[in-house]
């Protein structure tokens, strides 16, 4: 079964202020931060099973090479794979479903 990614904005927000970050520490550090999350993002759309259930109906994918983790969930019926947000591992985890709630 194909699904189809959407981003939600909140995981935008999340993924332009790391790579601002990134850039600004190591000029094109935040291209290779984006380019590892497409793969990552490629990799959920073709295995969206592959990572088990946190809390709620929410996946959790950490990503190696950079301290963030990929939170999404699954829409079976609209078959989509929704990415709710990118999140640096050094925040309170209590946080991290915050805007879910």
């Amino acid at each position: 079964m194909k699904y189809k990614l959407v981003v939600r904005d909140h995981a935008v927000e999340e993924m332009q202020v790391a790579y601002n970050w990134y850039e600004n520490e190591v000029a094109g550090i935040g291209d290779k931060f984006l380019s590892v999350l497409n793969d990552y993002k490629n990799f959920i759309l073709s295995n969206p099973l592959q990572f088990k259930r946190t809390y709620r109906n929410f996946r959790e994918v950490y990503i190696q090479k950079f301290p963030f983790v990929i939170v999404y969930f699954i829409d079976k019926p609209k078959r989509t794979i929704v990415i709710f947000s990118v999140f640096h591992t050094s925040r309170n985890p209590k946080r991290k479903f915050k805007i879910a709630d």
